[in-house]
């Protein structure tokens, strides 16, 4: 099996376009969340972390504006930046020796939700014959491919908010296995709409205040949005062109709890990170740094705590920190998002902090790096995802 390098990361967040912003915002615990920016009433909650789309749209023309939900143009712009920095020419990225896969958890769901607003509350029968093209959820990775001239495997992974993790997962399996030189992968997200602004509010998951987690008084979690795609290529392939690698993917774990389809597992969380060690053959000691799903609610928080002492031991947690107070929790990208927070902390040996913390909670007996981030000493950190459905992913990193 092969080797599998990161040689190159993008981003769109509510932090800015680019890998510098993001991760200036979430270094310093700088949250972009803000009131939402929208045509119609969002509802009960009225704030998020939102993307500016105006500064997206300014890099597309007319007819791919109209061709792209928002979510596609993310990940266009976010895959341009990673091709950049991995300094792959045309002509090496083009055919069928790279593979394109871009988790998405619902496609392109602005367009699904303006759509649905025009024909049952304004009564209009005109609907885009773009609506199907934009709204499906492959869509991002088939305009990177095109874009890009990419005609090896491409597709979309949804599984919520591990649809990202599991898409560079797969993505690295594909380049160790042989079967690629080189993958685009990561994930995309523009789900900061009215419908569901509305929709997630009626969970009762969201914050009407700020997202704490692993915080005591923790009361939910704030939406985000984005985009977050990676360069993975075969360690030989990398070298003969003398690319720089960023880190090493060396392993990925992901179960499926098969219980509840809302309510966390610990003992599928903990699968997933045992998964991901034994992927990496690393033991749990190794690990410096942990990025956690954290997503502030009161259910998620303590489960994943509870397995993380269950892989560690409740004496050994490393640094564990939750960057979504800054970034929004941004679903379908948020996998790729902070598996680019994990890599940045390896290379600037420093580990981001938890924003918003408040206090100790009994429930969640870890260090969160609370509102002050700090020098660490880490050769490895662990990015976990845990999703809806039960679905668990966890991506190890080691420094290159």
């Amino acid at each position: 099996m092969r080797t599998a390098l990161v040689t190159g990361m993008g981003c769109v967040s509510g932090c800015g376009i680019g890998v510098a912003p993001f991760w200036a915002a979430v270094r310093e615990g700088r949250p972009a969340v803000g009131p939402v920016r929208l045509d119609r009433d969002p509802g009960r909650i009225d704030r998020a972390v939102q993307v500016e789309r105006d500064a997206v749209l300014a890099r597309f023309g007319a007819a791919q504006q109209a061709a792209c939900d928002p979510c596609s143009l993310f990940a266009l712009v976010a895959a341009q930046e990673a091709i950049a920095q991995a300094g792959l020419a045309p002509g090496e990225l083009a055919g069928a020796r790279t593979a394109v896969i871009v988790g998405c958890s619902i496609g392109g769901i602005g367009t699904l939700d303006d759509g649905f607003h025009s024909f049952y509350r304004e009564g209009s029968t005109r609907i885009t014959p773009l609506a199907i093209p934009r709204i499906m959820a492959n869509a991002p990775a088939c305009h990177i491919g095109m874009t890009h001239g990419i005609k090896g495997p491409t597709f979309a992974v949804a599984s919520a908010c591990a649809s990202a993790a599991q898409a560079i997962g797969l993505g690295t399996m594909l380049v160790r296995s042989g079967a690629v030189d080189r993958a685009v992968v990561g994930g995309t997200d523009a789900i900061v709409t009215p419908g569901m602004m509305r929709a997630w509010a009626s969970m009762r998951v969201l914050t009407p205040d700020a997202c704490r987690p692993f915080s005591a008084g923790r009361n939910g979690m704030v939406l985000g949005e984005g985009a977050g795609i990676l360069v993975i290529e075969a360690a030989e392939v990398a070298r003969a062109r003398r690319a720089r690698p960023l880190a090493v993917l060396a392993g990925y774990g992901t179960t499926s709890d098969a219980g509840d389809l809302l309510r966390p597992d610990p003992a599928g969380a903990a699968g997933a990170m045992r998964a991901a060690l034994a992927d990496a053959g690393l033991p749990p000691a190794a690990i410096g740094y942990v990025n956690a799903h954290g997503t502030g609610t009161v259910a998620n928080d303590a489960a994943e705590c509870d397995a993380l002492g269950r892989v560690f031991g409740h004496d050994a947690i490393p640094p564990v920190s939750s960057t979504k107070p800054v970034h929004g929790h941004a679903l379908g990208a948020a996998g790729a998002l902070e598996l680019i927070v994990a890599i940045s902390a390896l290379k600037d040996q420093f580990a981001p902090p938890t924003a918003n913390w408040t206090g100790p909670s009994d429930d969640c007996p870890v260090d969160p790096v609370p509102n002050a981030g700090r020098p660490i000493r880490a050769d490895a950190a662990l990015s976990n995802s845990f999703a809806f459905g039960g679905i668990n992913a966890s991506l190890l990193v080691t420094r290159h």
